[in-house]
């Protein structure tokens, strides 16, 4: 498939800077994968679309300050990196900028030295494996000196760091927030649980590479960049339940689908198990585990708006995407959600 075939026009205005102070008052728009129809409501009405025995798989990574603003240590020359994937004690994969910069055997200071780097090597991405060298705890030395990585689409400086979290998020690990789960309050999540629907938690550590432009014309040569992900023999469980008995599986985010598409079989059983997964979900994709979808509105050419439109049919994705710009829906990270079910 051409890339351009998932190009589409967005007036920038749409694009939401901070997210609503209740998340769950957000735009929801429900389209039905099978006819095409679209409803228009209230994210927290997403309630009324969900069936006693169905499951509801949620994200529970939690983003670090993985931003990291300091200089090169012999030349004062300022570097940014954003930390991606840990591969050993102390030893990162990031990306940098300025690249140039950042030679092998370069070293760095960030924070007046409480953090230094050295450069050992390059990824295949074109980023840089460092190591970092510092005293006390390096969660804690983060938490001071690193800076919540928000896409570059957002131009506001977050007032608070939590607004860029899950309310369920516990398991630190990534680059970039499961943004479909930003719409949750735990108010909300008691009302589902109510219903008799059942809430499980998948760990995927999400990474900048999953928002990586495609920059090749057929888009079945793109490569995904690995994520590291778990899922428990409880959550498995659970799911295979659920499946045994005739109900659906509600992945919340793309994160979620694409690590139980990773982990799922041919009979649409999940194992319980951890890795690396660097699956790249496109239309002509059968899935095997999901059977619903709660889902943002993602960038024109991503990967992200290649997987909905695997999911629901690209013709009704790309309709559905035209009537929320005309009814000024939010897009993006803190924008207003879509349920495909």
């Amino acid at each position: 498939m051409d890339l351009k075939e998932f190009y589409y026009y967005l007036p920038q205005e749409l694009i939401a800077q901070e997210p609503l102070k209740d998340r769950a008052k957000s735009r929801l728009l429900v389209l039905d994968r099978e006819t095409g129809h679209i409803e228009h409501r209230i994210f927290e009405d997403i309630v009324d679309y969900l069936n006693p025995g169905d499951c509801l798989v949620l994200n529970d990574t939690r983003v670090i300050p993985a931003r990291l603003i300091g200089s090169r240590q012999d030349t004062g020359g300022k570097i940014e990196f954003v930390l991606l994937k840990k591969t050993g004690i102390n030893i990162w994969e990031v990306l940098v900028k300025p690249g140039k910069r950042a030679k092998i055997g370069s070293e760095f200071v960030f924070g007046d030295g409480r953090l230094k780097a050295k450069v050992l090597g390059y990824t295949d991405a074109g980023g840089r494996v460092v190591e970092f060298f510092y005293e006390g705890i390096f969660e804690q030395v983060l938490d001071e000196l690193g800076q919540m990585p928000v896409p570059p689409y957002i131009k506001k400086k977050l007032k608070d760091r939590e607004c860029y979290q899950t309310v369920y998020a516990r398991e630190p690990g990534s680059a970039a927030a499961p943004t479909a789960g930003l719409h949750f309050t735990k108010e909300l999540l008691e009302k589902i649980r109510q219903k008799r629907v059942r809430i499980v938690f998948i760990t995927l550590h999400v990474g900048l590479g999953t928002f990586r432009p495609v920059k090749v014309q057929k888009i079945e040569e793109h490569r995904m960049h690995e994520e590291y992900y778990e899922v428990s023999p409880e959550t498995a469980e659970i799911i295979n339940n659920t499946k045994e008995n005739g109900h659906r599986i509600i992945a919340v985010g793309t994160t979620s689908t694409r690590t139980l598409e990773t982990v799922g079989s041919g009979d649409g059983r999940v194992k319980p198990q951890s890795g690396w997964s660097g699956i790249f979900i496109y239309p002509g994709y059968k899935f095997k585990v999901i059977d619903g979808l709660i889902t943002n509105f993602h960038l024109p050419e991503s990967t992200l708006i290649m997987l909905v439109s695997a999911f629901a049919g690209k013709d009704k994705v790309f309709k559905a995407y035209e009537e929320a710009i005309k009814k000024r829906y939010r897009f993006y990270s803190f924008g207003d959600a879509m349920f495909i079910k």
